[in-house]
């Protein structure tokens, strides 16, 4: 070929293979990530015809993560992230460290060592970055509460991965007999979490200065090219100097740049800019993928594949669901993390070249997690469809029992009683009203005061009684008493107008603390109005009395 260039060339069949086994895929009405990933196949090494160059599609593939995860900040604030580092932060560890655990444990049984098997393990716990937010932008959940916590969780396996790679050498130099001992593992770590706290604190001190204030000039020369230009520069250059500077990774680094820029109000023209680049290279780091698979590999270790991809799917999943279900999020939320986390990709190749270079990792574990990653990719899809119908299922179950709930009740809040507060005279009633079998609606505004009515078993309202549908919620039109347990009698004469116009025959019960509340109560539609002094007194004359009689 006259003027062969192997970049062109990779570029050019990485794309257009890509166009057609996408289109099939398409067709099909399959997810067009299979077909890029077939198409990777078919231009790979391991089958006949056109070879490109697998170290060439790897950095092009590397573009479209820096690209996308620049896209992804752009859509996600800082605020965002330390809203969910609660659950982020320790879910991800804590998976992490299972799906680990399952690595080590199938390593261990196939003869590897104990690095080995760590190696393996960390390369099969964490997530690709862009099947992940390919995978919730065409469900648009990034965001949503679930994509957040998906993104988040991400980041801190991304931080954990970088981590991992900063010590791996010392380690394998360790368990090969050479220098470095235990202060020098120490050591490197404590670099490593100076680096990236380093780069983290210099985008939030120096980034968001410098980065909106340079947009904001190139946007206001009215140049769209310029624009354009300046949004990659920014997108490529910070993730670059942090990889080069910080030792984060290419990701982080762009990750971060987007997130400061998207705090501008140039954000969403910064995205649109970038979105037809991002998704060429996002298409490119499919095939990349596709161009490592070795088809060999599913005949020579057909039960270890099994049991890799059974940990990447399955194993991380349920960890990932459980997690999140610990920490009291919904079964949608867990469905959606879970799915979203059943697969593996870019720092599991990462990880597994490295531990392979360094002797710490055998070829075979390299490529196990190579094919796993495939099969993986390629199922995810398939997993997120699955976890869609199940969490409509979900969805539907909760309606169902939210609808059965309200009917429920309807169907007590017939002849029942409303209690207006919940405090120390409103739970006297309510417990004294549950012992008597009466049926019971209490409403109250405040925050905790509810939590503690709905622990202990009360079907509670929450919100001002001074307001017409806050009554109607609680069922006044079909109540027979309004108990108005408030200390505030005048607030309460306002309650007993707008119970008894929507329901004139409900009896109205109220406290007062003077005789003008007491007037003011009867005046406004109260029945029986009690007022503590006069009770007390009442039964201090009527306890005199009994006295008086048991002596005679």
């Amino acid at each position: 070929m006259p003027h062969h260039s192997p970049l062109i060339a990779t570029i050019v069949a990485g794309l257009v293979a890509a166009f057609f086994m996408g289109a099939i895929a398409h067709r099909l009405r399959i997810s067009p990530v299979a077909g890029y990933l077939a198409a990777g196949v078919l231009v790979g090494p391991f089958t006949p015809g056109f070879v490109a160059d697998v170290a060439l599609a790897n950095e092009l593939a590397e573009l479209g993560v820096i690209l996308l995860m620049f896209g992804v900040g752009l859509h996600f604030s800082l605020r965002d992230l330390l809203s969910v580092r609660h659950i982020a932060v320790p879910g991800a560890l804590i998976q992490i460290a299972v799906a680990s655990s399952l690595g080590l444990g199938l390593a261990l049984s196939l003869g590897w060592s104990l690095a080995a098997g760590l190696v393996f393990g960390l390369a099969l716990s964490v997530a690709s970055t862009v099947v992940l937010l390919r995978a919730m932008q065409a469900r648009d959940l990034i965001n949503t509460q679930r994509g957040r916590i998906a993104v988040g969780w991400l980041i801190v396996e991304d931080l954990a991965m970088v981590i991992a790679l900063v010590l791996l050498p010392p380690l394998a130099e360790l368990i090969s007999g050479g220098s470095p001992g235990g202060s020098g593992i120490a050591l490197t770590f404590g670099l490593t979490l100076l680096k990236v706290s380093g780069f983290i604190a210099f985008m939030l001190l120096v980034g968001r200065r410098i980065i909106p204030r340079a947009l904001h000039w190139v946007a206001h020369t009215g140049s769209r090219e310029l624009f354009r230009l300046a949004v990659l520069a920014i997108a490529l250059g910070v993730a670059f100097g942090a990889a080069v500077a910080f030792d984060v990774s290419f990701a982080l680094g762009a990750f971060f740049a987007g997130m400061i820029l998207g705090e501008t109000q140039l954000s969403r023209r910064a995205a649109e800019e970038t979105l037809p680049l991002r998704d060429a290279f996002a298409v490119l780091f499919f095939v990349s993928v596709g161009m490592l698979f070795d088809p060999a590999v599913v005949v020579e270790q057909p039960w270890p594949l099994l049991a890799t991809v059974a940990i990447i799917i399955f194993g991380k999943s349920v960890a990932a669901f459980g997690i999140v279900r610990a920490f009291g999020h919904t079964n949608r939320t867990a469905l959606t993390i879970s799915a979203s986390l059943a697969q593996i990709g870019e720092f599991s190749f990462i990880l597994a070249g490295l531990g392979t270079d360094l002797g710490v990792l055998p070829p075979e574990g390299r490529d196990l997690i190579l094919v796993g990653a495939i099969l993986s990719i390629f199922a995810n899809p398939l997993v997120f469809t699955a976890a869609a119908g199940r969490i409509e299922r979900v969805r539907q179950a909760e309606a169902d029992e939210s609808e059965a709930i309200e009917r429920a009740r309807e169907r007590d809040r017939r002849e029942h009683v409303v209690l207006i507060g919940y405090g120390r005279v409103g739970r006297l009633f309510a417990e004294g009203a549950r012992a008597s079998g009466r049926a019971l609606v209490i409403i109250e505004d405040q925050a905790d005061v509810v939590a503690h009515a709905l622990r202990d078993g009360f079907t509670v309202v929450r919100g001002n009684a001074t307001s017409s549908a806050i009554l109607r919620e609680a069922g006044i039109a079909e109540a027979s008493k309004l108990v108005i347990a408030i200390p505030e009698g005048f607030e309460a004469g306002a309650i007993a107008v707008s119970a008894r116009a929507a329901n004139r025959l409900v009896t109205i019960f109220a406290r007062a603390h003077s005789d003008e509340e007491v007037a003011h109560l009867e005046r406004h539609g109260a029945d029986h109005v009690v007022m503590g002094e006069r009770e007390i007194a009442r039964r201090l004359i009527a306890m005199l009395a009994m006295s008086r009689s048991n002596a005679l």
